[in-house]
């Protein structure tokens, strides 16, 4: 098999299907049913969450560092986990990144990485991949942002792929593959921007909400 593309990316996420690897690096491509979603226009920060992005305990920053975002989220959560983010897959999103469809959300404490997530726009559709953090709420805080981000230039999906209990907790839940490709090819059809000039002006209007 040729190695992954840019252009590989884009023709899975318009059809509905993304790639993972497997422990000795074999590329699989997924299409999940059901699939998870997170709604976009109902979220809201948690109560616990509030007080954190109120302090500004975190500097938030947009697409800094793509590749390092995903390379945190390549390592294995513990001695008995594998990952699914291979050299390969990390190489073909940032080359994706590069072509300004991959974007990461970055959690910073005095200058250093301590969390973010990544994933990739379409349309008015955001795909997310992945998410790390080194300290507690350091990933919580970019999803924030993210959400407010995507709420603000009025994006229609946030597919999360699988249901786990990471996600359920930022509101996912599962549909029929029927229906999510049909909300995926409603959101393809409409554009939207992916943008960091909001940041503050989300900040001032929705920590507090």
């Amino acid at each position: 098999m040729s190695k992954l593309t840019a252009d590989d990316l884009i023709y899975g996420y318009i059809n509905g299907i993304f790639p993972m690897a497997d422990a000795d690096g074999t590329l699989y491509w997924y299409a999940p049913d059901p699939r998870a979603v997170i709604p976009i226009h109902s979220y809201k920060p948690s109560h616990s969450l509030r007080p954190i992005l109120n302090k500004k305990l975190f500097e938030v920053r947009v697409d800094t560092d793509f590749e390092q975002v995903m390379r945190n989220c390549a390592i294995p959560r513990s001695d008995f986990d594998s990952t699914w983010i291979s050299d390969e897959i990390i190489e073909a999103y940032t080359e994706l990144h590069r072509m300004g469809l991959a974007h990461s959300v970055e959690t910073y404490i005095d200058g250093r990485l301590v969390g973010g997530l990544y994933g990739v726009a379409l349309g008015s559709a955001f795909f997310g991949e992945s998410m790390f953090h080194q300290v507690s709420n350091a990933s919580k805080v970019a999803f924030h942002y993210l959400m407010m981000m995507l709420q603000e230039q009025q994006f229609e999906l946030l597919d999360t792929q699988f249901i786990n209990d990471n996600v359920r907790r930022f509101g996912a839940v599962e549909i029929p593959k029927a229906e999510y490709i049909r909300l995926l090819k409603s959101a393809l059809r409409k554009k939207a921007r992916f943008t960091e000039p909001v940041l503050e002006h989300l900040f001032k209007n929705h920590a507090g909400d």
